[in-house]
């Protein structure tokens, strides 16, 4: 049993070193190809980088390693200690010399000159690396830690946590590269944002619901049946009325929840349904306790 476990975690740990690789080049070309060619501020220590690069000509992904210094010992506090030492560090250097390293064989004014264009590739394909590093238990170093805190200490979801750490830098990139380009580079961390939400929760996202009904037995025999899922019965006491009334929980994926509404309303069409949204389930029938070892 102990020799199956290892293999998990050494398996585990080959998948999220791939994933740090994986995010660390998208995010490096993310810069190279669209952000920096249409002067859009990457936001965090990389856009500062950018800035200070734009009136210097120093390298970048020098300047963003020197800056992340600092950073990284705050996320050593907060992110979880030496496992995310080692994971950031390697994401940080890998990304800072692929960010110089790429460059001189990259299309120096990028792939295209629309601004759009850029925004738009920009911002998914950045955050498409952020998402898999994110995967892979680690950040790119700079404010990634800091949306990384806010997430994970004040339940700020990553695409807005990534516009409150980077307000201070895109004030910067509008005196360096105009105000235009700031409102384009702030609508290109949103998407970056999204993306890199969406790449971290995946199918994880879950659905609650709260069913209150007159019927409860047929309903959780419905749902036992052709969902497949368990339902829990909770003993509740209207407070208008004062009559007992029974509700049940369940929690399903995005996909099941059109037809846990059909089989709520052909078990009892007066039922009461509230369905909530849950980032994360854990157990029978949703994600293993081992994916978080």
């Amino acid at each position: 049993m102990t020799v199956h476990f290892k293999g998990v975690f050494s398996w585990r740990n080959a998948r999220d070193y791939a994933y740090l690789a994986v995010g660390a080049l998208l995010l490096a070309l993310s810069l190279d190809l669209f952000l920096v060619p249409a002067h859009l501020a990457a936001g965090g220590v990389s856009g500062l980088a950018q800035i200070i690069n734009y009136y210097t000509g120093w390298p970048i992904g020098a300047l963003t390693l020197v800056f992340n210094i600092p950073l990284f010992a705050l996320g050593w506090r907060f992110l979880g200690g030496a496992r995310f030492a080692t994971r950031t560090a390697v994401t940080t250097v890998l990304f800072s010399v692929l960010v110089d390293g790429l460059a001189p064989f990259l299309p120096p004014h990028g792939l295209t000159a629309d601004p759009m264009l850029n925004v738009l590739y920009g911002g998914v394909i950045g955050g498409l690396g952020a998402g898999l590093i994110y995967r892979g238990r680690g950040t790119s170093g700079g404010t990634d830690i800091l949306a990384r805190i806010l997430t994970r200490w004040r339940h700020i979801p990553i695409s807005q946590s990534y516009l409150f750490s980077d307000a201070a830098v895109m004030l910067l990139a509008g005196v360096a590269f105009g105000w235009d380009q700031a409102l384009y580079a702030i609508v290109t961390l949103y998407i970056a944002g999204v993306a890199a939400e969406a790449v971290t929760e995946g199918s994880n996202v879950v659905r609650t619901a709260l069913v209150v009904t007159e019927r409860p037995g047929e309903v959780a025999a419905s749902i036992l049946q052709h969902l497949n899922r368990g339902v829990t019965l909770l003993d509740a006491r209207g407070a208008y009325t004062g009559r007992k009334r029974t509700v049940l929980y369940c929690v399903v994926t995005r996909a099941e929840i059109g037809p846990l509404k059909t089989l709520v309303r052909e078990a009892d069409p007066r039922a009461f349904l509230v369905v909530g949204h849950a980032a994360e389930a854990f157990g029978e029938g949703f994600r293993s306790w081992y994916d978080e070892t």
